[in-house]
């Protein structure tokens, strides 16, 4: 009997059916789960016993296990208006909906995607709608969305709609309903796409045993589509980003790895005489096509809003000459306002003859006064939600709200803005959301869900729908859409099909690939942010050597400190000219190790290793599209708070190192190496200068050669080559000049050169340009000069000469503002 119940226990289809059983036992009828019969039962069954057969009859080991996956991929978000990631939260529960579902939910999508594109095509265009009263007209121009600079303005290509998205919900009757239109700038279809990578990591079996959609044809419709539209065979499509601390900059960046887009901000583009390029190290490069994720008001400062300071001057005129296909086109976000949706089904008939498959959540629009009558009258019985977005006075927190919710006194003012106001409002039923079960305390429990289905215009111009899209799920049980917000978790959306599923991919057939060897433009922006990512990193490395010198050799557990005075001095001024900690009042070994301790993890004003950190993560973010995972992994990491001062040190030493063995070994020899790289050579030169002019005196002691040894890794290779023990000059020859010492000032010098030679020349008169010049002056003055005669006046003017390398190269490859769009000899590609 022990056997038999041993063996039930560890049975993946009992598990199953137990889970199942327990779950529907008190979950409502309506449940996605428990509603599910015939193949789509089966499909949750055979998900359910899946998940039991990788992690057995624990759930939260399974919880545990999706999240992992989620956070090996890098997945992230942030909240408006805070500055550090949120890691993406996944349930590892996917929703299963039947193929023959499905295609009622895509084709009801689809079809709406259309009549949004009829729409957007009139009220641009001739406004038959408003003329012949289907619409009010302020409905229209009274929208914050409404972009009167679009007005008769044909979009290249020929469509306002791109890509379309829509939020929905499934009732409790199990009939699916449309909760909002997404038009401006789509959200979250990278979402949905890492959602799927890391559940088919953790649910590995499942894609093949049920027949799972695949993601892939959507995205390579996606970018098909935009391809065609454009006017060159081979175009170069970007990804226009506001930047990391938007709140899908995460997102934005997997999307752009994932389709082969150039993920670019306003600062990277400039519109010359109607034609959009992107500045790069290699000059000025021409941009085709923009999928856009930036708000349409702040996208052209001279088309829209006059303050905005991260749009490109001249784009929309770029746009309006057919040289650059914008996704989706500025001012699409006209009919995504709340108030469109009361018009949606008597326009679908009107101009479809068909009644919309997908019906919205039934809405008043208080701008006309049968409805804002209305809305007054039934607050008791609605959610009350701002028309076009923003927070009008009736709502502070801009949120909707449940009329039958709010105190007498909110619902007085809100009475008084309908009077004053109307057309800021609008009254919508109150839905009530089914549910689908998630992990809780290693149990299953039910959620109320919405799903966000995706549709782009693949190469023939027609629909593609994303077979699954993202469910988000709420974080309390009250089933009321109007309460769930943004949802506490997401989910994968599985639909599965009675078919064999084509393993497709966005990659071609190996046999069709076109081989090249050039790696593709690297943006000027990135190779700034590359450079100093190098730059930071040898930076904290620098820092952490003097602070791993003092702290191990320096200080005496009895006497405090354990080297002279002089060299003592020596190491602590390398810290305090960093501005990394102020100098310590005394020399005693807890005064030391103050010290020691502010530069290491100040969180103040110092500039600390952790301060130090803190900035190469924050280039990190916005390199996402261009760094390995393991390498923003380790830059992700938090910083040691466990162990010893030195223990802590050592701890990031070997991080720095990590990063260092990446950059190395995994970096492929591209431009954009050669910026990493170039930043950490420069740094490195510029370290180990002041080193030499800290400890090369004259009357330098042996302890202060041995130190300097240590800063430069040199202590192995001297005692090899110099049996006699510690001398200046040899010492010094051998951290300044010997060109085979990785840890030297000629070692990193050659280095430089060698890059400002290898990166492209953008002048055509075969001169060398002014970083070249600089670079192979500084080598000479290396190469010629004597180390017994190295004193400070020399490497004063090799600091000198090394800043004026690093300026040279930020003007002629950063583009910082002053440099000339055109320059002489520069052509434009």
């Amino acid at each position: 009997m022990a056997s038999r119940a041993q063996s039930a226990t560890s049975d993946p289809t009992a598990i199953a059916q137990r889970w199942i059983a327990e779950y529907c036992a008190h979950s409502p009828a309506a449940d996605s789960l428990c509603a599910a019969r015939g193949e789509a039962h089966t499909a949750w069954q055979a998900m359910f016993e899946e998940l039991a057969a990788i992690n057995g009859d624990s759930l939260n080991r399974a919880h545990e296990r999706a999240q992992r996956q989620a956070d090996d991929i890098g997945t992230g978000y942030r909240i408006a208006g805070e500055s550090e990631e949120r890691p993406w939260p996944l349930s590892p529960i996917p929703l299963m909906i039947d193929g023959a579902e499905w295609e009622t939910i895509a084709q009801g999508v689809a079809q709406r995607a259309a009549l949004m594109e009829t729409i957007l095509f009139d009220i641009y265009g001739e406004a038959r709608l408003v003329e012949g009263g289907h619409i009010p007209a302020s409905l229209v121009t009274g929208s914050p969305f409404f972009l009167r600079a679009m007005t008769h303005l044909d979009p290249p290509g020929g469509y306002q709609l791109h890509f379309f998205a829509v939020d929905l919900c499934r009732g409790p009757t199990g009939e699916w309903r449309v909760l909002a239109d997404h038009l401006r700038a789509p959200t979250g279809a990278g979402y949905a796409l890492e959602n799927r990578l890391a559940m088919s990591r953790a649910l590995g079996g499942l894609q093949s045993r049920l027949n799972v959609e695949r993601h892939a044809p959507f995205f390579a419709a996606l970018r098909d589509g935009l391809t065609t539209l454009c006017r060159r065979a081979d175009p170069r499509i970007g990804l226009l980003t506001a930047g990391r601390f938007n709140p899908s900059y995460p997102e934005q960046a997997h999307l752009a790895r994932y389709l082969g887009f150039l993920l670019v901000e306003g600062a990277d583009l400039a519109v010359i005489e109607d034609q959009l390029y992107v500045r790069t190290i290699a000059g000025l490069k021409r941009i085709d096509a923009l999928w856009r994720r930036l708000d349409p008001r702040l996208l052209d400062p001279l088309a829209f809003d006059s303050a905005s300071q991260i749009g490109v001057p001249g784009l929309a005129d770029a746009m309006a000459a057919g040289n650059v296909v914008i996704s989706n086109a500025p001012g699409a976000g006209a009919a995504e306002a709340a108030a469109f949706s009361a018009f949606l089904p008597r326009l679908s008939v009107r101009l479809t003859g068909s009644e919309l498959r997908l019906p919205n959540i039934a809405t008043w629009w208080a701008g006309q006064d049968d409805a804002r009558d209305y809305v007054r009258d039934n607050l008791d019985r609605l959610v009350i939600a701002p028309a076009f977005g923003g927070a009008p006075l009736g709502l502070p927190g801009g949120k909707p709200v449940l009329g039958a919710d709010m105190t007498p006194g909110e619902r007085d003012a809100l009475i008084a803005e309908l009077e004053r106001r109307p057309q800021d409002y609008v009254g919508q039923e109150i839905v009530k959301l089914s549910t689908m079960p998630v992990v809780a305390d290693d149990a299953l429990t039910p959620r109320p869900f919405t799903l966000r289905v995706f549709a782009a215009r693949g190469p023939d111009g027609d629909w593609t729908v994303l077979p699954g899209g993202f469910a988000r799920i709420g974080e309390h049980p009250d089933p009321r859409a109007a309460l769930m917000g943004q949802g506490s978790w997401s989910a994968d959306v599985c639909v599965t099909s009675s078919r064999a599923v084509e393993p497709v991919t966005l990659l071609p057939r190996t046999d069709a690939v076109r081989l090249r060897r050039n790696p593709g433009t690297l943006p000027s922006r990135a190779a700034d942010n590359l450079f100093w990512l190098g730059r930071y990193l040898e930076r904290g490395e620098a820092l952490l050597a003097v602070l791993r010198v003092l702290l191990g050799n320096s200080i005496s557990a009895d006497t405090g400190a354990a080297l002279p005075q002089a060299t003592l001095d020596r190491l602590i001024a390398l810290v305090t000219s960093g501005n990394a900690a102020p100098p310590p009042p005394g020399t005693g070994r807890s005064d030391l190790i103050a010290f020691a301790r502010t530069a290491l993890e100040d969180e103040g004003g110092w500039y600390s290793v952790r301060a130090i950190n803190r900035q190469a993560r924050a280039i990190g973010d916005v390199m996402r599209d261009r760094l390995a995972a393991d390498m923003m992994r380790l830059l992700d990491a938090p910083f040691p708070a466990t162990g010893g001062l030195l223990e802590r040190a050592g701890m990031l030493q070997r991080r720095y190192a990590a990063i260092a063995g990446l950059s190395a070994e995994h970096m492929a020899r591209t431009d954009a190496w050669r910026f990493v790289d170039l930043g950490r050579r420069l740094e490195r030169a510029m370290a180990v200068s002041r080193t030499l002019r800290a400890f090369i005196d004259d009357d330098a002691s042996g302890d202060d050669l041995s130190t300097l040894l240590d800063l430069a890794d040199s202590q192995i290779s001297y005692r090899q080559r110099y049996m006699a023990g510690l001398a200046r000059v040899p010492v010094i020859d051998l951290i300044a000049f010997d060109p085979g010492n990785p840890r030297g000032l000629a070692f990193q010098i050659a280095c430089i050169a060698e890059h400002v030679w290898a990166l492209p020349i953008l002048s055509d008169d075969g001169l060398a340009e002014p970083q070249q010049a600089r670079a192979d002056e500084i080598a000479a003055i290396v190469k010629t000069v004597n180390a017994a005669d190295l004193d400070a006046a020399k490497l004063d003017e090799i600091d000198a000469r090394l800043a004026g390398v690093s300026d040279a190269i930020a003007r002629r490859y950063f583009l910082h503002g002053g440099e000339p769009l055109r320059s002489g000899g520069l052509t434009l590609g």
